[in-house]
């Protein structure tokens, strides 16, 4: 008598779990990338964030490395979106002055 609470109510957390983990690491990201990319088009910026995170840390002369890079993509586009546009105006002002 008792599997009879027991089982539906496992099946419902194991469901529930996998729905929450899947959302969590896969759903979020993939729309807070689409989300990245939708604004840098709106503004008809052709670069990735990748390539725009890299010419931002060159032209303030650091060295990073490709993971760092990805880690700082990934909170970026989870955390402060609006990030890109700021570094990409930052390169952009950069080049305006060295010539």
């Amino acid at each position: 008598m008792v599997s009879v609470f027991i089982i539906p109510l496992l099946i419902v957390i194991v469901s529930g779990l996998i729905g929450y983990l899947l959302y969590k690491f896969i759903i979020y990201d993939l729309n807070c990338k689409r989300s990245v990319n939708q604004s840098l088009h709106k503004y008809n910026i052709k670069k990735t964030p990748f390539e725009i995170i890299k010419e931002y840390h060159a032209i303030k002369e650091e060295q990073i490395s490709d993971q760092e890079i990805k880690n700082l993509e990934k909170n970026y586009r989870q955390n402060e979106p609006d990030q890109f546009l700021a570094m990409y105006d930052a390169i952009r002002d950069s080049k305006k002055y060295r010539e």
